[in-house]
């Protein structure tokens, strides 16, 4: 059992983020079952355009991880005023790499969708969906390395009150843009796309106002970064977003596979990581609390209260996750016929579901024991793990289940959740091994 205590000291921080994060969830449910009326063919290009955005923003969110290490390993050692010093060093970065980055990849759009998906009616509503997000990349890394920040500071409340903001936002662009209400354009996927990019610049220029207004004592924005900082900053954090990029490459991986067995399977894809996502947003929300609580033990000098802390918050994510995970297990045709509206869909997605409401029980702990390693500053450790076990176990296992064999999108998502189960036994093996205690962070 976790004393109430240190559940307290959990919920504090993660409350905010799953209060933040549900709004998240809705968001992508509104915005599925928005893009789910114009058919089958755009609700793919959709889930294809979506997941090549997240390739392209990955490696500028794995800078939060190094942000969110280093700011609570400085708070528990009491350095409070040069506490956001990785944070200004990270939003510098982000500015003067994202936006060329951005800008060839828009021009090459268009090829990149082509090399994942051959089916040119996907490919019509594919590229500009994909080119309105890299509109907001730079603001994607921005906002992660915020997120980052305000945990390890333990002021989550203003990342709750952004994503509000943010996610609101979206909905009522989602509306006016992708049918033309209100006298707007009816621009279908390129509408939904644009919705989400000004409303993530949006919520950069939010965290702005916000952490200038309320985090100058922890040295917000009052000078640049030491050159020192900057480069642990990066060191730290490129196993994290190397971790983050072929995380992202293994999704449109996976996506090219389910595209090798049908077009109603790639949009049945796509509806399940959707529902996936809002299940499993929680745990990530724990994740980032311990991920907090272990920096700030370790800058205390206090590893045994370190290694504790990713358990007690494992157990409460695990909890928390069963009971999302129930309706997908017992009526998965009732949540998937909000976004399905094709039966034939529908029965594609009904079992491979089931086996998610499963899958995210074991994935609750998976993600809270990654993200406190990550706390701990062991991002190259989660970055071997994450490669592996996704490139040479899942990836590899599902072709050949899928396309080779013809098994389908249940084989797929099975061997989905054995590669998640795979993971978290060898993120336990290594939290328990305490390596991570002696790395030095400055």
């Amino acid at each position: 059992m976790v004393s109430p205590q240190r559940s307290s000291q959990i919920f504090s921080i993660a409350l905010p983020i799953i209060g933040g994060m549900m709004s998240q969830n809705i968001v992508n449910l509104v915005d599925t079952a928005m893009v789910g009326q114009l058919g089958s063919n755009q609700l793919a290009a959709v889930g294809l355009g979506g997941f090549l955005n997240f390739v392209a923003a990955a490696f500028f969110m794995g800078l939060a991880s190094g942000v969110q290490a280093m700011v609570s390993r400085r708070v528990g050692e009491g350095r409070i005023e040069e506490a956001a010093n990785p944070l200004n060093g990270a939003l510098i970065a982000i500015f003067f790499v994202a936006i060329p980055v951005s800008y060839i990849l828009i021009q090459n759009s268009e090829s990149i969708i082509a090399l994942v998906n051959s089916d040119p009616n996907v490919i019509e509503h594919a590229v500009p969906y994909l080119d309105s997000r890299l509109l907001a990349t730079v603001a994607i890394g921005m906002n992660f390395s915020f997120r980052g920040y305000l945990a390890a500071i333990e002021m989550t409340k203003f990342y709750f009150k952004v994503l509000i903001i943010m996610h609101s936002l979206n909905i009522l662009l989602n509306y006016m843009l992708i049918f033309g209400n209100w006298g707007f354009p009816a621009l279908g996927a390129e509408g939904a796309g644009l919705a989400t990019s000004i409303s993530l610049m949006t919520g950069t220029l939010i965290y702005f106002y916000l952490t200038v207004k309320h985090t100058k004592k922890y040295g917000f924005g009052m000078h640049l970064p030491k050159k020192e900082t900057l480069i642990q900053v990066i060191r730290i954090s490129l196993p994290s977003s190397s971790q983050q990029l072929f995380f992202a490459l293994g999704f449109s991986a996976l996506f090219w596979i389910v595209g090798q067995i049908g077009t109603k399977e790639l949009a049945a894809a796509h509806v399940l990581t959707t529902l996936t996502l809002v299940a499993i947003l929680p745990s990530i929300a724990f994740g980032m609390s311990s991920a907090t609580l272990v920096g700030q033990a370790l800058g205390r000098k206090d590893v045994d209260d370190a290694y504790q802390w990713a358990w007690d918050t494992s157990k409460i994510s695990m909890l928390v996750v069963s009971v999302l995970s129930l309706p997908m297990f017992f009526t998965p045709e009732l949540l998937l016929g909000v976004f399905l509206h094709d039966e034939s869909v529908i029965q594609i997605a009904k079992v491979p579901l089931q086996l998610v409401g499963i899958a995210i029980i074991i994935d609750a702990c998976n993600l809270v024991l990654m993200s406190s390693l990550q706390g701990a500053g062991a991002t190259k450790s989660t970055m071997i793990v994450s490669i592996v076990s996704q490139w040479l176990v899942f990836l590899p296992l599902a072709w050949f289940l899928g396309p080779y064999l013809g098994m389908g999108l249940t084989a797929i998502w099975l061997s989905q959740g054995l590669y998640r189960f795979l993971q978290t036994i060898w993120y336990a093996k290594l939290w328990k091994q305490q390596h991570w205690a002696s790395i030095k962070l400055h």
